[in-house]
Formats: C-alpha cells, structure tokens, sequence
C-alpha cells in the first residue's frame, strides 16, 4: 500500500434520515484523527458545494458539537439531488471538481447517499482513474427505503421502520376509541421497494398494527382493495391499512393521484396524495368514515424514535469508509453483512464495487410478501426486527432535543 496524504471532501447527497449525520460523524471524526488526512472539508449541499466552491472547515468545528451529530437528523451539511452527465458526453463538471481537488490537496472524496449518490460517486471516481489524478473515493451508503443493492440493510432504513410500527401502534389504538367504526389508511414512502410499509406490519405482529399491507413489489388492484377492506370493516367494524405511496396498477402507473405533480432532479416522479385518494374511493364504497394519513417527512426525520443499532450501525459506516481509504481502497462503497454470534445479531461492513451499486435498487423478496398480496410473512419481520433495537441516549436541553449547531467556517 502507498501512502497517500492530503484533504479529504465529505458530502451528503439525497433525501436525509434521521441518522445520515451519525454517518457524517464517523467520517469526519475518523478522518480529523487520521494523520495521512490533513484537511477535512464538509460540501455544503453535497456535491454542488464542490462545483460552487463551498466548502467548510470541519477542523474548525467544537468537538462537542460534531460529536451531537450522531442524534441530530436530516443532513447537516446540506443536501441535494444533482444529477451529472455521463463524462464522455459533457465533461465539465468533473473538469471543475478535478480543479477544486486540485485546488485543496484533496486525496480522499466521500459521498454519503442512496442509489444516485452512488451513482455520482461512481463517476466521479472512474474519471479521476481516466484522467490520472489519484483520488481515493468511496460512497457510504444512505437510505431510508432500504433498497442499495449488495448490502443486507441500509443506514437509516431501520430508525424510519421504528418509527413507522411505532406510529401504526399509536394510530391503531386512537382509531377504536369510538363506537362507531373507522377506516384508516396510513401512506408510508417508498416510490418501487416495499420495506418501509412492509415495516408497518411490526406493528401487527405485536398485536395493534394494519390488518392490510400493500407494496409496489406487486401489482396493485383496486377492486381487490375494495373487497378486502370491505370485508375486514364488515368482521372487524374496524380496517387499517398501510400503503406503500409507490403502489401500482398492472399497466405500470402509478395509483397516486400526484404522480404527475412534479419530478426531482434525477426525473423521479413525485409522488403523494395516495392516502386521500384510496380514503376517498373507500368512503364512496363503503359510506365508512374513512381518514387518509401520510406520514410524509416525518418518517425520515424523527430521531426521537431512532434505533440506537442504527445509529451506531451508520457510524460504523462512516469510519470504515475513511479507514479504508487510507489503507489504500478506492471505489467501494461500505455495506452491511449480516451475521450472528452466541445466537444473537451481529452486523460486520464489507466493500462492494460502486459500478455494481449505482442505480440498482434492491426490493422486497417476493416469498416474503403473502399470497393474497395484501402483506408480508415472517422472514420480514425476522429481517428487520433486530434492525430497530435499542434507545439512544438522546442529548436533552430542557427536555427538548439538543441538536449539533456547527459553525460552518467557509474554507477561504
């Protein structure tokens, strides 16, 4: 291995989680000790504070204070979704990212992101080997929906799943507390991979939870839909359902009244409104009183139900991506492999190949989801059960949470 010395970038890059920044500590603190880093700088707004020249001074930062970014969600340095183009059709951005490194003595690029992170991680890798300029780069994995390919599990996928079961318990039990019977459908995120509202099926496992559960891994058929909530309010005079928002008919399009709506920067469809939708057209079936939830945002950011094995899990993460680096590895990104000691769960990293990884989407098994297609079996609870133990020693103030605020000294 040859030793290579200079500044490292790290930059977040898609839809945060509530535990994304465990993963920037890990990198960040991991790399501010490593003697061969002599400059660790944070992009501010992922890659585009490459592009723009946007860089913070991570050494700058209170220790104290970085060391809160392990219970503060969302993306503290800023996020965003950029899409590059394929180098050999419009080179200009990787010219201008080759002269910022330049610029810094940057050695060590890290990319904190899901499918398309890995994706601009992956290209940006494969010019700095084209052009010659050596650059050790590797892509720490991020996502709450749980689909990058090659790793067992994703960091944040695992806080988001808890706090989904957690919210499906709660909603479970205010929704019977009338004489009179209610339908109850419970939006979650998840535009082609069922594992957040597979999720939701934790909490029927422990007794207050959906009594339907519907994933885009499937085709979607209203008129099936239909008679299945129809028949559980007829038994129950009750019916709660979790519904993935990226359900679909047969065709291919979307059930989502929004699809249309609007697309984010890599032309993903926008997706919401699904729960108002199948409320309605459940109301006007049944004449039920019907409410359509969606837990929107709040499912990705809520730290205060996060998993401490996430938690610790996404750091793990961040500092295997520096340790490996320095030890001489480039165009990886960390995954998860999942193993057990004295019977009980244990989570070890590996490296997979980032060409492998970029814009390949890992979903639900299909033997795991029932016949009927209207939820999941065992083998998806046994996945991610172990995922969603333990409670984190959340900083307090007040008894609010007490976030990281970072200073974010621009490097000059």
């Amino acid at each position: 291995m040859r030793e290579l010395k200079g500044a490292c970038i790290f930059g977040q890059s898609g839809g945060p989680t509530s535990v994304i920044n465990a993963s920037a500590y890990g990198v960040i603190d991991t790399a501010l000790k490593n003697p061969n880093i002599t400059a660790v700088y944070g992009a501010e707004h992922g890659i585009k504070g490459v592009l723009n020249d946007r860089l913070f001074d991570m050494g700058q930062e209170n220790p104290e204070e970085l060391a809160l970014l392990k219970y503060t969600p969302s993306s503290a340095l800023g996020s965003c979704r950029y899409k590059m183009a394929d180098p050999d059709v419009d080179d200009t951005d990787y010219k201008r990212i080759l002269e910022i490194f330049k610029k810094y003595g940057v050695r060590y690029f890290f990319y904190n992101g899901g499918n398309d992170s890995m994706d601009t991680c992956n290209k940006i890798s494969k010019y700095m080997q084209k052009v010659g300029y050596e650059c050790r780069v590797m892509g720490v994995p991020k996502t709450i929906d749980n689909d990058l390919y090659g790793t067992d599990h994703c960091p944040g996928f695992a806080s988001a799943a808890k706090y989904i079961a957690t919210s499906c318990m709660e909603v479970y039990h205010d929704a019977r507390v009338y004489d009179t019977g209610m339908v109850c459908i419970i939006e979650i995120m998840g535009r082609h991979a069922g594992w957040l509202a597979g999720a939701a099926a934790l909490a029927t496992a422990y007794g207050a939870g959906p009594d339907l559960v519907y994933l885009p891994e499937v085709d979607f058929d209203m008129e099936q839909f239909l008679s299945d909530v129809e028949r559980i309010y007829k038994e129950k005079g009750n019916c709660m359902v979790a519904v993935s928002e990226g359900i679909h008919y047969a065709d291919g399009t979307f059930v989502s009244e929004a699809k249309t709506s609007a697309t984010d920067g890599f032309g993903h469809a926008q997706l919401g409104g699904l729960a108002s939708l199948l409320a309605n057209v459940v109301k006007e079936r049944t004449g039920a009183k019907v409410r359509g939830i969606e837990l929107s945002l709040l499912q990705r950011c809520g730290a205060h139900l996060a998993s401490e094995t996430d938690i610790e899990e996404s750091f793990m993460a961040g500092k295997a991506a520096v340790e490996n680096a320095v030890n001489g590895i480039t165009d990886k990104m960390v995954g998860f492999e999942r193993g057990e000691e004295d019977g009980q769960y244990v989570c070890r990293t590996k490296l997979l190949d980032l060409s492998e990884v970029a814009n390949t989407e890992k979903k639900v098994p299909l033997d795991w989801i029932n016949e009927t297609h209207n939820g999941v079996k065992q083998p998806f609870i046994d996945y991610v059960l172990p995922l969603i133990q333990g409670e984190p020693p959340l900083p307090k103030q007040d008894s609010l949470p007490r976030f990281a605020q970072l200073k974010k000294v621009l490097v000059k």
